[in-house]
């Protein structure tokens, strides 16, 4: 809660006040008056409404309007006349502006940085000045415009947000440590003479574009360069411009109420966006933002309307539900401040409404008018015009127009000590509640009070300047002053006679009267106090240092009670201290500190004097020093405490993510302190991402905003939680504590400020008589949930209740129970009982219930045992105790919302019973619903019990109950429905009493026609039941009218509706009584089994008919008695169809028969078909194979035994499988064969069988599947018979497999055919050496038998490799050395054996090339002459090039022999170009290399 503190500027009295106008910097408000008399005046003044002397802004005729400079106190000030002048208060200079305006000036507005100052009058001039860091204009404005209009308002573009990548800070940062990139962004010299402006990639510093608005409806743009334009145009003049700068969007009001939005592109085009038409109406209507995206606007209604842009939300903040407001009272100004989020509205009658914007803590979405709170308002004399806030203190301006009054808001001063408390409710106004007495008074000083304390005896007040003291009579009838002296403090605190007053660098203890009796001195290192408390007979004192002292008040002196301490060195981040609190007799000092970021630390610290140990209590998780642990740690012990322990975990997660506010310690007990901890924001968005409920906050709603916290603060055990709670919903703030109350401000939101001077004249001795009050006004007291109901208790009782809370809380039981062994009220044990609940003993709770005598409550726990859940039995015990609230949200905390719907029936909670099933506890909505509508059965609500009972899905059976005794009201609830079971019941109550016509109705309505064919019947209309019976052709309805025909001895009909409902039995009976055979096969055949078995026996003695009974014992299933009396009948036709469905459950016999049947009628391969299911599987075999029975893929699974057939004879099945695939090998089954070898485990016989069927495919991929040396090799020699010249594949599988399967022999013998084929066919000897050096690896590594061979082989490879070598080298050094590569060519030909390495016709072929290229044609022709010789049917095409030859018979003249010609038709020399060849080079290059390494 805060007041407003007003002060009445000295204003010209007989005049009116225009306007008033903040400066944003220091307090100093500008106030522009005017009167007939004394002309226009423009007043400065302090905040503390002291008038500026000296200040010549004053002239004859009226200001117009005044602007503040943005960062200096510099302002402007505009004349009717035209006349601009600028003062400069820091200076006292005035500097006038050249005359160029020649009418009123009606705006002014200075640039962001204050370097341009722009004006506009009445006629339509435009001007923009610039301005020197003192405010002085230059001779000649830089842009002057005429706007064909008067302009009334101007409005900067903001400047554009920095780019996050040139953030000057940060780089300023990276070049002091020398980062050379960051040192190159900056331009440290001036690009030219007089440049000023920084034009570097940082952007624009100072906003210098302006929108313009004029009162004809024209708005402009002036950009930077001076060029004005308009941009848009309205209907009417220009009431307000808004920047919406998220956007990039102007708005633009209207004098008649319409609002537009422009998107305002970067070189200021404008696109319209919307235009809409305002609510409200008045003649003066205030526009204003109250906030990033609201526009506030107040019309002279009782209301202000909202308008969010950002969710397009419209609502209305009115004045209602406070009453301190008149009905008839008007809004009509606003100011809205951003850094306190307050919006304030001026009324008609004087108040100031405050709405705070207080949006619900984490992501609960609410109406928009729910997000502001309505304060407790200010009042001032007169109908306020003008609001405005302003400043750095943010300090409100009210102008009446005959007054102008400052407002400073002050927190409420209030002060609580020996059943005495103190509260401040207006600026010199104070209600004192003495609870001893139960007496109320209400104090008027003579000054504004900033702060107040009180004694049980004494009271004193101070401004900062003056204080003042009272005492109170013995009787607390009668408040005296008893003193008052002037000093500069602001912090006082009172003990018996004496005044402690904090002044600068001591504290100073003085009389009632101000004289000084002794001064606590402190020195610059321990810096100056800030903190003074007195509890019992100490005195603590705090200093901005963080120093600590406690003094011993008990003596004529303050005595030191131990050295001071110094918490700054102690504390890692200390900033300040906030306040600090000593216990009553001075053992204990508990802190609250600033940290680095200058906010209270969610730590309060504790400093044990006398061990000289400072300790912490952790809100923001919770726990103190002791057990505060990182949340990892804390989670992995979790699950593995007991009841106790778990109970404080709880008691630490309900209070967590806060930071404490005040901290008050019990002025008896040394131990107990309470704390008011606020919650904070980064706990907020945790608890929004993993919600967790808890005692204090129910699952719907968000976090709870404010707590109480009670702490036991000890040296054994540390700092441990008492209780807490959640700051009751009509309490402000917490005021104190002293068992067995906790004392409140309450809130005043129904409370009327009574601050009035009242003119009763002089009081004698400044006495001040109250009435006795019962209930006191700003002040309220709660009892303590240990003593609820002991309020009135002894001392003793008192500290044996404080005792046993405290055992209780640090775990020792045996203390606990001995602090209350000789208490004997039931009511003690009751609260000790509660005090359980929220401690979670439920050991200790069995033991008070014992005591208390609650026998009932003892069962409930004790059944409650068996709950998993901890806090399920520990709700029982709340519920038993009467603690509802807890009840509720322990049920909530532990999830089970089972037992949460049973507790919400109970106590009569329905909504949110059915809620909770609808949310969480779906598996007992129904129930929910039915125990509900019980309940308002019983209520006699049977219209609203109804829906319920409906819900619940029990109406059919519980509203015909309920209303049975309402004939006429169950008749229209039946008639309203449509449901077919109440309609049904309905026509058989209506039959019982003989009302067949309705009986009639409502069956047809409820479509029960066995029912309306019974009462058609019964009603002898037969024509109507079998008109039913054949439309609908229900089954129950056809049967019991074929009853009644039968009944009737109407066979034909009984027959036709038994058939109808497929009672198939009944009318075989009748077909088989009464001789309809016709009928009796096709109903046989409809049927049953058992029906198609009777009709069988009937035509099975009945002569000529034993094919029909043949065909229903087959149809039946009875295949035995169907082969058997086909048999008997020689029915083969029938024999053929029945054996078709014969499997292996049919009788072996039969089986034996029937395949004898099909040998001797020659249809063998039915009869191999019952053989293999008779499990013959060597006959079946043998047919087989002697007249050639071919076997499919399923007859060989017939064939193939299964495991489970065989048992441990698996030899028996394997030779089985292996004849099944002996059998398919000599039909051709090769994939059937090998898949038999491969059940019977002959994989090698697969394979075989496989290479026989030519799937190269399949032969690969068994191969690759078996792992076996000789499938491997199999499989290799298999894929050599195939064409693996030009399939690369094929090539690399035989090359695997070799490998593999270890045939290293058949892989050298491969790589050498590899070589070969490279020379014939390729001439590639390059890739026929690595091919060669991979079979002489493969060849050495190989183990073979006769090592003479393998040597032989060894020597050849070598040889062959040596040749290829020299060739191929001779080859390569042919372009360096041609001379020498012809001779090592002639070597090689001398070489024996040199046909089998290298091809003869490739060395002649390289000899013959060289001769033509030197153009020797006769050695040419000569070595071809030779090769000739020597290579027999030579293809001399094959081996040189066509045009080398016809080159060399040209140059000799020798005509081309015909044998040559015919042989090279074709041919190209070189013979290496074909497509398929390059290919098979590319893959065959990957598989053999390394040739040169032999």
């Amino acid at each position: 809660m805060a007041v407003y503190f007003d002060h009445r500027l000295e204003s010209d009295r007989s005049g009116i006040n225009t306007d008033a106008t903040w400066f944003s910097g220091s307090p100093i408000l500008a106030v522009n008056s005017y009167s007939d008399e004394n002309g226009g005046t423009v007043n400065l003044f302090l905040d503390e409404g002291e008038k500026l002397l000296n200040v010549p802004l004053h002239r004859a005729g009226q200001a117009t309007s005044v602007a503040w400079h943005p960062t200096k106190k510099i302002v402007a000030v505009g004349w009717e006349n035209g006349e601009l002048l600028v003062w400069n208060e820091v200076d006292h200079e005035l500097f006038e502006g050249l005359p160029l305006h020649k009418s009123a000036i009606t705006v002014l507005h200075w640039s962001s940085s204050g370097t341009r100052l722009s004006s506009g009058d009445k006629a339509g001039v435009l001007m923009v000045w610039k301005s020197d860091g003192k405010g002085r204009l230059q001779q000649n404005p830089l842009y002057q415009h005429h706007i064909q209009e008067p302009i009334s308002k101007i409005l900067y573009r903001p400047i554009p947000p920095p780019d996050p990548e040139h953030d000057i800070a940060a780089l300023a940062r990276a070049a002091v440590s020398g980062d050379e990139k960051a040192l190159d962004l900056f331009t440290w010299k001036s690009k030219g003479k007089g440049n000023t402006k920084m034009t570097s990639m940082f952007g624009p510093t100072e906003a210098l574009t302006f929108f313009v608005g004029g009162e004809s409806g024209g708005v402009y743009y002036m950009n930077e360069n001076g060029q004005c334009t308009q941009i848009f145009s309205v209907d009417t003049a220009i009431l307000r411009l808004l920047y919406y700068e998220e956007k990039n969007v102007l708005i633009t009001v209207t004098e008649n109420m319409m609002l537009t939005q422009h998107a305002i592109m970067p070189e200021g085009d404008a696109k319209e966006l919307m235009r809409v038409k305002m609510s409200g109406r008045g003649e003066n209507p205030v526009i204003c933002w109250a906030g990033k995206s609201t526009i506030a606007t107040a019309t002279g209604e009782g209301v202000v309307r909202m308008w969010d842009l950002d969710h397009e939300e419209n609502y209305i903040l009115s004045l209602d539900g406070h009453g301190s407001y008149d009905s008839s009272e008007n809004i009509m100004c606003i100011s809205y401040c951003e850094e306190k989020g307050v919006l304030a509205g001026g009324t008609n009658l004087g108040n100031i409404a405050l709405w705070r914007y207080s949006p619900p803590l984490g992501s609960r979405v609410v109406d928009g008018e729910h997000k502001w709170k309505l304060q407790a308002p200010a009042t001032v004399e007169g109908s306020i015009r003008q609001l405005s806030w302003g400043s750095k203190k943010n300090l409100l301006a009210v102008n009446t127009i005959a007054n102008v009054f400052m407002l400073n808001e002050q927190t409420m001063s209030s002060s609580f000590s020996g059943q005495t408390a103190v509260v401040q409710f207006g600026p010199s106004s104070l209600a004192l509640e003495m609870f001893t007495t139960g007496t109320h008074h209400d104090l008027k000083t003579d000054i504004q009070v900033k702060g107040v304390c009180t004694t049980k005896d004494t009271l004193a007040v101070w401004n900062g300047r003056k204080v003042i003291t009272y005492d109170y009579s013995e009787d607390r009838t009668i408040i005296k002053g008893a003193g008052a002296f002037q000093t500069e403090t602001m912090e006082v605190r009172l003990y018996e006679q004496n005044v402690y007053c904090v002044e600068t660098g001591k504290v100073q203890v003085r009389t009632h009267q101000g004289t000084v009796k002794q001064v606590i001195n402190f020195s610059d290192a321990e810096g100056q106090p800030v903190s003074l408390d007195v509890c019992g007979t100490s005195l603590v004192i705090a200093t901005n240092n963080g120093v600590i002292r406690v003094y011993d008040l008990s003596r004529r002196e303050a005595k030191p009670t131990s050295q001071p301490k110094n918490l700054g060195d102690v504390i890692p981040g200390f900033n300040g201290i906030i306040s600090a609190r000593c216990n009553s007799n001075g053992s204990k000092v508990s802190v609250l500190v600033k940290n680095t970021t200058s906010h209270a630390d969610p730590k309060l610290y504790f400093w044990d004097v006398e061990s000289d140990i400072v300790s912490y209590f952790n809100f923001e998780s919770g726990r103190g020093e002791q057990d505060d642990f990182p949340p990892e740690q804390i989670e992995g012990v979790e699950g593995d405490t007991n009841d106790a322990e778990r109970g404080k975990i709880q008691a630490a997660a309900d209070i967590a993510g806060r930071y404490p506010m005040t901290h008050y310690w019990d002025p008896h007990d040394t131990k107990l302190i309470m704390c008011e901890a606020k919650v904070m924001a980064s706990a907020v968005e945790k608890k929004e991402e993993k919600k967790r409920h808890s005692l204090t906050k129910a699952v719907e709603e968000g976090p709870v905003e404010v707590m109480l916290v009670s702490l036991f603060c000890t040296p054994e055990n540390g700092i441990l939680i008492q209780d807490s709670f959640q700051m009751p919903d009509n309490f402000q703030a917490l005021l104190g504590i002293e068992v067995p109350y906790y004392y409140f401000i309450k809130k005043s939101e129904n409370l009327k400020d009574e601050e009035q001077d009242k003119d009763d004249g002089p009081q004698p001795e400044n006495l001040i008589k109250s009435d006795t009050v019962i209930q006191p006004k700003l002040v309220a007291r709660k009892t303590m949930r240990d003593f609820v109901g002991l309020e009135n208790s002894d001392k003793n009782t008192r500290e044996a209740m404080m005792n046993f809370s405290y055992y209780l809380t640090i775990g020792n039981m045996d203390e606990a129970f001995k602090s209350i062994k000789l208490i004997k009220s039931e009511s003690v044990w009751e609260n000790m009982a509660k005090m359980c609940v929220k401690s979670r003993r439920l050991d200790v709770a069995s033991v008070c219930l014992g005591n208390m005598g609650h026998a009932r409550g003892a069962k409930a726990l004790r059944e409650a045992m068996k709950e998993p859940e901890l806090d399920a039995k520990v709700a029982v015990l709340a519920m038993q105790l009467g603690l509802k609230e807890d009840a509720e949200r322990l049920l909530k905390n532990c999830k089970r919302y089972d037992l949460l719907n049973e507790f919400y029936q109970s106590s009569g909670q329905w909504i949110k019973a059915l809620e909770t099933a609808e949310m969480y506890d779906r598996i007992h909505l129904r129930a929910t619903y039915y125990n509900h509508a019980k309940h308002l059965e019983v209520r006699g609500d049977y219209s609203d019990a109804i829906p319920n009972y409906e819900k619940s899905d029990t109406h059919r059976f519980e509203v015909p109950r309920m209303l049975f005794d309402e004939p006429e009201a169950l008749e229209q609830y039946i008639g309203r429905h449509k449901d077919k079971a109440l309609h049904k019941w309905w026509a058989q109550y209506m039959e019982s009493t003989g009302e067949m016509d309705a009986a009639l109705q409502y069956y047809e309505t409820a479509q029960d026609f066995l029912s309306l064919v019974r009462v058609y019947c019964y009603c002898g209309k037969m024509e109507k039941a079998s008109e039913i019976c054949n439309e609908t052709g229900d089954r129950a309805a056809c049967y019991h009218l074929g009853r009644q025909y039968e009944n009737q001895d109407l066979i034909k009909e009984a027959i036709h509706f038994f058939q109808r409902a497929q009672a198939y039995g009944n009318a075989i009976r009748l077909c088989k009584e009464h001789g309809y055979e016709d009928q009796l096969l096709n109903l046989a055949l409809l049927g049953r089994p058992e029906d198609m078995m009777e009709a069988a026996r009937y035509y099975e003695q009945k002569q000529g008919s034993q094919d029909k009974a043949v065909m229903l014992y087959h149809k039946a299933g009875n295949f035995s008695k169907a082969l058997d009396l086909s048999f008997r009948s020689k029915q083969f036709g029938a024999l053929q169809m029945i054996s078709g469905d014969l499997d292996e459950r049919a009788d072996p016999e039969l089986l034996q028969r029937c395949g004898d049947f099909f040998m001797d009628n020659g249809q063998y391969d039915k009869a191999v078909d019952l053989l293999a299911i008779g499990k013959k599987y060597w006959e079946a075999l043998k047919i087989c194979m002697d007249q050639h029975v071919e076997i499919s893929e399923d007859l060989a699974e017939k064939l193939t035994p299964s495991k489970e057939d065989m048992g441990s004879d698996t030899m028996e099945r394997v030779k089985i499988l292996e004849a099944i695939a002996e059998v398919c090998m000599h039909q051709g089954q090769y994939h059937l064969a090998t898949k038999k070898f491969t059940q019977a485990g002959n994989k090698i016989k697969a394979m075989k069988a496989l290479l026989k069927s030519g799937d190269t495919e399949k032969i690969t991929f068994f191969a690759g599947v078996s792992r076996q040396k000789e499938i491997y090799v199999m499989a290799a020699n298999y894929l050599q018979s195939l064409d693996w010249r030009k399939d690369p594949e094929i090539m690399k599988n035989i090359i695997g497999f070799y490998t593999k399967g270890r045939a290293l022999d058949s892989l050298a013998a491969f790589y050498d055919a590899c070589a070969q084929v490279e020379i014939d066919e390729y001439q590639n000897y390059d890739k026929a050496l690595g091919a060669l050096g991979e079979a002489y690896k493969c060849l050495s590594k190989t183990k073979m038998n006769d090592e003479m061979l393998q040597e032989e082989k060894l020597t050849r490879l070598k040889n062959k490799i040596t040749l290829i070598k020299k060739f191929v080298t001779a080859r390569r050094a042919y372009e360096e050395n041609p001379e020498d590569t012809i001779k090592q060519c002639q070597v090689l030909l001398e070489e024996p054996n040199l046909d089998d390495s290298v091809r003869m016709g490739d060395v002649y072929g390289l000899i013959i090339e060289h001769y033509a290229r030197r153009e020797r044609w006769k050695a040419a022709y000569s070595a071809m002459e030779e090769m000739k010789s020597r290579i027999p049917a030579l293809n001399m095409a094959y081996y040189v090039n066509m045009r080398t030859i016809e080159a060399v018979h040209r140059a000799l003249d020798i005509p081309l022999s015909r044998t040559i010609t015919s042989k090279m038709n074709g041919i190209y020399g070189g013979g290496g170009d074909e497509e398929d060849g390059e290919v098979v080079e590319e893959e065959v290059d990957q598989m053999y290399t390394g040739g040169d390494d032999v």
